[in-house]
Formats: C-alpha cells, sequence, structure tokens
C-alpha cells in the first residue's frame, strides 16, 4: 500500500503521519506504545479507496519529535490539532492501546471531531508497567541479533516492534526513547471510565482473549455500560488482533464502517 508521509507542526513539535489517500472518508489511526505509523498499512490496504487513512506517528514514536511532556492532554492535543489543522473533522478514530485511550478521550472530550470510535483491546483502566525495556540494549548489530534478543526475551513473535526498527550509521535501534515510553505509559495509567462512558458517538470495541492488558468481563463491561458500543471478540489473539487475526479484524471493521452514515 503506497502512502505519502508528511510532516507538520503541532504544539511546537514536529508530527509525522501517513496518508494514504487523497480522498475517501477519514479515518484517523493511532498506534500504541513501542508502535509506529506503518503498523496501519494493512488496514488502509483491506478498507480501499472509500476510506482515507492517516496514521499518525504518536508523539515519540517513529518520525515525530519527542514532547518531554507525554500527559494525557499533550497526546489528545496533538491528535486535535492535526484533525483542526487538516480540516478533515468529524473522523472515525482508530486506536490500539495507548492510541485506543487517546481515541475515546478526544470523542469525549471533543465530540464534534469524532463520528465514531474504533478500540482495539484497550480498557477503561490502564494498568501497566513498560520498566521491563530500560534493560535492553540500545543499539544492535544485525536485525538478526535484535530478534535473537527478543526470542531469549520470551517473546513469541516480533512482528510488532521490528515496525519500529531502524538503521544507523552505529548499528539497528528502536524509533523511540525507553525512558520515554516508560513515562508515558506511568501517565497513561488510572481509571479511565468516565472518558468511556461520556461519549455518543457509534464504537467498535475489539478484544483478544489472550491479551495481558484487559479481561474479557472488563471488556463486556464496557460494551455493556456504554450505549452504542459494538464488541468484538477474538479468542485466538492476544494485544495486537491486527497481527493474530488480520483477515477478522479487517472484516470486523469493514462491517462496522459500513452501518455510519455521513
Amino acid at each position: 500500500m503506497m502512502y505519502t508521509r508528511k510532516f507538520d507542526e503541532i504544539n511546537g513539535r514536529t508530527l509525522s503521519y501517513l496518508d494514504f489517500a487523497v480522498s475517501g472518508f477519514p479515518l484517523v489511526a493511532l498506534h500504541g506504545h513501542f508502535g509506529r505509523n506503518t503498523m496501519f498499512s494493512g488496514l488502509s490496504e483491506a478498507l480501499g479507496s472509500e476510506w482515507r487513512v492517516i496514521a499518525i506517528d504518536q508523539q515519540g514514536h517513529g518520525w515525530s519529535d519527542p514532547s518531554g511532556d507525554y500527559s494525557r492532554s499533550s497526546y489528545i492535543q496533538d491528535t486535535v490539532q492535526l484533525i483542526t489543522k487538516l480540516d478533515i473533522g468529524p473522523v472515525v478514530l482508530y486506536g490500539h492501546s495507548l492510541g485506543g485511550v487517546n481515541a475515546y478521550q478526544i470523542a469525549a472530550q471533543y465530540p464534534e471531531l469524532v463520528k465514531a470510535i474504533i478500540i482495539e483491546d484497550i480498557g477503561a483502566v490502564a494498568n501497566d508497567d513498560l520498566s521491563f525495556i530500560l534493560e535492553w540494549p540500545e543499539r544492535f548489530p544485525t536485525v538478526r541479533s535484535f530478534r535473537d534478543f527478543l526470542k531469549a526475551k520470551g517473546f513469541k513473535d516480533d512482528t510488532y516492534f521490528l515496525e519500529s526498527l531502524t538503521e544507523y550509521s552505529d548499528g539497528w535501534a528502536l524509533r523511540f526513547k525507553y525512558q520515554d515510553m516508560v513515562l508515558s505509559q506511568q501517565l497513561l495509567n488510572g481509571d479511565h471510565w468516565d472518558d468511556w462512558l461520556s461519549s455518543k458517538c457509534p464504537a467498535l470495541l475489539l478484544h483478544g482473549h489472550k491479551t495481558w492488558v484487559m479481561t474479557t468481563e472488563h471488556a463486556r463491561e464496557m460494551a455493556t455500560r456504554r450505549p452504542n458500543t459494538e464488541l468484538i471478540e477474538f479468542p485466538e489473539s492476544g494485544h495486537t488482533i491486527r497481527d493474530d487475526d488480520p483477515i477478522g479484524l479487517y472484516q470486523a471493521v469493514k462491517l462496522f464502517l459500513n452501518t455510519l452514515t455521513f
């Protein structure tokens, strides 16, 4: 899937985003911690020309500048200001993990900018610890050495991290600062039920039964308590459903989008 990488000045920083089309209904995609916007190329391809997918490198990830902030408001304002600057609202917001919380908080605070939300595997309560990454090397001599390192650490699938791996003059490194990710997660942790429940737009909640991020009971409670919410469960998927069951995920997303009117 071809795309155009673009850069814009948002909140005094450079924000990078991929624009997968020049026309179509706008869908803004937000990745999770350790991710980058190229992860949504499969989604764009699956949706076809009817949808204009704009995928953001969130602050401190990919080719966007670090913020030194990573507060809830800082993440939210990045996306809100880009949507406003591009004059594409109201949009569908798709968010995975960190991006999912950002998406439903934007819908709660800026309902005029959001047509619908799609949330991939994150709850109304966040409680995680990313400090394990502080022990990782800053550079790896080869891609193979990076993959061997992840395997030794017990990661069965390295697909997610490989998206952020980039070659430099002194080796291969991930496109984020480790300490920034730890801080960002700390500022994400908390009870966000009020944000989840206060928006009224259509919502699709995608949950993998094998995830460590949220329980199935929690996902079902989110769908039960919030009107206009559809829950799709993936029994064989973990936290990144689009890696574990891309066909199933894209089918669910397309069916949901087909219910929307513009």
